[in-house]
């Protein structure tokens, strides 16, 4: 049975949803807010005019990302190609798989008969909702831009491929830390779900038109119906990743547990090795100086049958 309006608890829709990623930057009524986002992410690398939207069906996603990535195709009008995406869940060959499709829009630019190999730049951005194992404790480094290196020069071979990544966990600021337009849209997307109206903070035209597009009062039934749909994957997507998380975490405490405990009884073994070898040692010592077995017994708390060993020995 399909949710009202009025049953959803939040005001506006989630932007890691496949509906809400495709609601405010996939369509041509909200092409502005796309636009607006990637020119800040390229702050001082030129200006985005015009976006044209593109087909991506011919990229051939798999059914993990039709389910995990949300993307947008687009171009702009002086030719530079950008993949969007949305990735909701980490994937052990993250970086493989952005190389991959990195490919796509740049193997669509050849020509028929003579061409020079001349490219347009082609630009890679994801918006995570996970982060990197490798720099997970660096709460600081959140956007990250990779380019092709020369490894020994420490310079840029090729500028034409780049890859934007954003780490959104590790953006902690509040509505009142926000200093920049970019950290604005950062705030916006992962928290817009949790907000009930427009902070004063963000009294700008374009957040005002997020805000806007995203209020789930302002849907059709079809649209409810719809963001109903891609919520339910989203929520069966996180709790799949949340069990599998604790499940980890669950098996690695037992593990740690049963290697502490080894551990232990190791420590505990290798101590009363030390021990019997220091008792036998005052045995052997005191009956070759003449104690009586029943004194050796009373100062070691040997057996008899033990002493008596120490004895022929």
């Amino acid at each position: 049975m399909m949710q009202k309006k009025e049953d959803f608890a939040d005001k506006y829709i989630n932007p890691f949803t496949d509906f809400g990623f495709k609601k405010l930057f996939g369509t041509e009524m909200n092409k502005d807010l796309l636009m607006d986002f990637l020119n800040e992410l390229l702050r001082g690398k030129g200006k985005i005019i015009q976006l044209t939207y593109l087909n991506n069906e011919q990229m051939g996603r798999t059914e993990y990302d039709r389910r995990a990535v949300f993307d947008i195709h687009c171009e702009t009008d002086t030719g530079e190609k950008f993949i969007v995406e949305m990735q909701k869940a980490k994937h052990n060959f993250f970086k493989d798989r952005s190389v991959f499709y990195a490919t796509f829009p740049i193997i669509e630019q050849a020509k028929k008969g003579e061409w020079n190999y001349e490219l347009k730049a082609v630009y890679m951005v994801g918006v995570l909702d996970f982060v990197f194992n490798e720099d997970k404790d660096d709460d600081e480094y959140y956007y990250s831009e990779v380019k092709l290196m020369d490894t020994q020069k420490k310079t840029v071979f090729y500028d034409k491929l780049t890859f934007i990544n954003l780490e959104m966990p590790k953006f902690k600021k509040d509505v009142e830390q926000l200093e920049t337009r970019f950290e604005k849209w950062m705030y916006v997307l992962k928290n817009l779900p949790r907000l009930q109206a427009l902070p004063p903070q963000l009294q700008e035209k374009i957040f005002e038109k997020i805000f806007r597009v995203a209020e789930i009062a302002k849907m059709n039934k079809a649209e409810l119906q719809e963001y109903e749909d891609s919520l339910k994957i989203y929520r069966d997507w996180y709790s799949a990743i949340e069990t599998a998380r604790l499940e980890g975490e669950q098996k690695g405490e037992a593990k740690a547990r049963a290697e502490e405990k080894a551990k232990s009884d190791a420590a505990i073994a290798e101590e009363k090795a030390k021990s019997d070898a220091a008792i036998a040692n005052i045995a052997r010592k005191a009956l070759k100086i003449g104690m009586s077995i029943d004194d050796v017994i009373k100062i070691t708390g040997l057996s008899h049958e033990q002493v008596e060993v120490f004895l022929n020995n």
